[in-house]
């Protein structure tokens, strides 16, 4: 008999483009829906592993908790405003986007609304087409030998920068998370806000939308700008006060202005689109044909990571960066150190340290805390337990965690280690490596007994007073049980003194068996974990 696995479904509910679903292939049913259409969005998401959206698509607290399996949310583009990535952490859903998909296209259309607005393109061109030929009604200004002011010295901000350098301008910018070495690397001069307004005469804005930005641009700052200066705000709307831009144009105040982003979008009623002064654009900065294609392919490929358990290098809601060879086998083993640290110690940790020592040291190892962390709070919490949520089930919960790394790793090639303290002041500590060239995971310690067996599917720990026959009455009663052992240690202090058996078996050790065995050999502790 054919036994059949249901393939994870993915939900398209934006028009992406066909490379998009072609790089998806064919291990995922593909659904469709319109995502700006609410009830049809709650209705479809129920049931789906991941959802690709653009800007139309409003994933938020209420979508996501009417998606029962949903893993993933890729976003084909770089903002996310229209996802809640705090209820996403929450429910354990990554949250991926595409974040250099769409910069150089962002990036040409400031350079165009700048070039527009400098030279009246927009007023020049409605006038042509209604009859009229007015030469030198829009006599415009060169780009050339110009101040230019980038706000937000960013990705966008620096392709900005580079290719207002060509034109021979020269380029000032305000980042007050840049350095300004790092500023001068790529030729431009690191100034305050206030600089900036007063020296630029042309300015474009390259910020993300936050409760600092909005706003930033105020009438307080236009008032510093030259009247000559043309403003372009092709990042996000609401970080130029639409109001006081209004205002400053009616005025003259300042000269011109190129828009791609409103405050409220779609917006197709604003004051300041009957102003000649001003070019604007219906959010196209990643309206480009190339750009679309990179954001379907990127968040293509972060969903088949995602929906096969890695980490993913553009989830914006995990810890974490880009794993290396070396570290990427000891995931599994780190999570299955966090299930048997949690079975032993029969509580969740109050402290506890993850210790990566060896070779692989010398990386990034904070994928192994995060996967060691997933294994903690597996068969704790009722919700699903991912690498987004992890850490904030672990904040919840007031366990302070530590990564600790050193490349000496004594007897072992690579050792990861979980030790904790519990509430009575009990350490509690389980080790594990990689074997051979297969990289084949053995846990080799239990709470300072040196052990060596495979981290099999079931496993189980006794400690007691050493003693003769013990291991033959745990082996006698597991057998009336029918529970097949596959591997079995025992490793003690010393002769006579506290003994752990530690056990691999083939299926889970039945309570009443679990029970016989504690009475029998008097054991001070017993403990099961099934890692599945």
């Amino acid at each position: 008999m054919t036994v059949t696995t249901a393939r994870p479904v993915v939900l398209i509910a934006e028009e992406l483009s066909p490379a998009t679903v072609e790089a998806l292939g064919p291990d995922f049913e593909i659904r469709y829906c319109n995502g700006a259409d609410r009830a049809e969005l709650l209705t479809a998401i129920a049931d789906v592993d991941a959802i690709l959206v653009r800007s139309a698509t409003k994933v938020d607290a209420e979508a996501l908790g009417a998606a029962s399996r949903l893993k993933v949310v890729a976003r084909a583009g770089v903002g996310l405003d229209n996802v809640d990535v705090r209820a996403a952490t929450q429910s354990g859903v990554m949250v991926v986007n595409a974040p250099t998909s769409n910069i150089v296209s962002a990036a040409e259309l400031a350079v165009a609304l700048m070039l527009s607005a400098a030279r009246h393109i927009s007023p020049a061109h409605a006038a042509l087409r209604g009859g009229e030929w007015k030469r030198s009604k829009y006599t415009g200004i060169e780009l050339f030998e110009k101040t230019v002011g980038i706000v937000g010295l960013g990705r966008i901000g620096v392709l900005v920068a580079q290719r207002l350098a060509a034109f021979g301008m020269h380029v000032l910018a305000y980042d007050p998370y840049v350095q300004a070495g790092r500023a001068a690397q790529v030729g431009v001069r690191l100034v305050d806000l206030d600089t900036l307004m007063a020296e630029s005469d042309f300015m474009s804005v390259h910020l993300p939308k936050t409760a600092e930005t909005m706003g930033l641009i105020d009438a307080d700052a236009l008032a510093k700008a030259k009247p000559s200066l043309v403003l372009v705000n092709a990042a996000r709307g609401g970080i130029v006060d639409e109001g006081a831009l209004y205002d400053a144009l009616k005025t003259g105040r300042i000269a011109a202005a190129g828009l791609d982003v409103f405050a409220a979008e779609p917006c197709t009623d604003s004051p300041l689109f009957e102003l000649d002064n001003v070019v604007a654009t219906p959010h196209l900065g990643a309206s480009t044909d190339e750009a679309q294609e990179k954001a379907g392919l990127a968040v293509a490929r972060s969903v088949r990571l995602a929906l096969s358990g890695e980490l993913v290098p553009d989830a914006v809601n995990v810890q974490g960066g880009v794993i290396a060879e070396d570290v990427r086998p000891g995931i599994p083993l780190a999570e299955k150190l966090g299930q048997v640290f949690t079975a032993v110690a029969g509580e969740v940790a109050q402290q506890l340290d993850v210790e990566v020592r060896g070779e692989i040291a010398d990386h990034d190892v904070k994928v192994l805390e995060l996967a060691a962390l997933k294994g903690v709070f597996a068969h704790v919490v009722g919700e699903q337990v991912s690498f987004v949520n992890a850490p904030l089930l672990a904040a919840e919960r007031g366990v302070a965690v530590r990564l600790i790394t050193d490349p000496d790793s004594g007897d072992h090639r690579n050792l990861v280690t979980l030790r904790g303290t519990l509430a009575d002041g009990t350490q509690v500590s389980v080790s594990g490596t990689l074997v051979g060239i297969a990289q084949k995971e053995r846990l080799v310690e239990v709470n300072g007994y040196l052990v060596d067996i495979e981290p099999t599917d079931h496993l189980a720990f006794f400690t007691y007073v050493d003693r003769p026959g013990m291991v033959g009455t745990v082996g006698q009663i597991l057998g009336e049980a029918l529970v097949n052992i596959a591997g079995m240690q025992v490793s003690r202090e010393t002769k006579g003194g506290e003994a752990l058996v530690a056990l691999s078996v083939d299926s889970a050790i039945p309570a009443d068996a679990l029970a016989q065995i504690e009475t029998a050999i008097e054991a001070t502790s017993i403990r099961a974990v099934d890692l599945l």
